[in-house]
């Protein structure tokens, strides 16, 4: 699948605000089966930026790696086909 490398985040805990360790990504809104459309966001030189779907706030933490978020629980890794 030509997404896995890119890291997925959803907000199932309503947090204000979701940190993370890169400037594109996918928000998928929630845990599938209750996910949006998986959409694709980049900040650019921006440090923020809101998902169109589920109006989550991103928020970009050099200090975590690609695949990390504070809080932790709001990574997703899709599962193997």
């Amino acid at each position: 699948m030509a997404d896995a490398s890119i890291p997925h985040f959803h907000n199932d805990s309503g947090s204000a605000k979701i940190e993370i360790g890169t400037r594109k990504f996918m928000c998928i809104g929630a845990t599938p089966p209750f996910d949006h459309p998986h959409v694709f966001l980049d900040m650019g030189k921006d440090s923020e930026i809101v998902c169109p779907y589920c109006s989550t706030l991103y928020v970009y933490n050099p200090e975590l790696s690609s695949d990390e978020a504070r809080p932790e629980t709001c990574v997703w890794k899709p599962k193997a086909a």
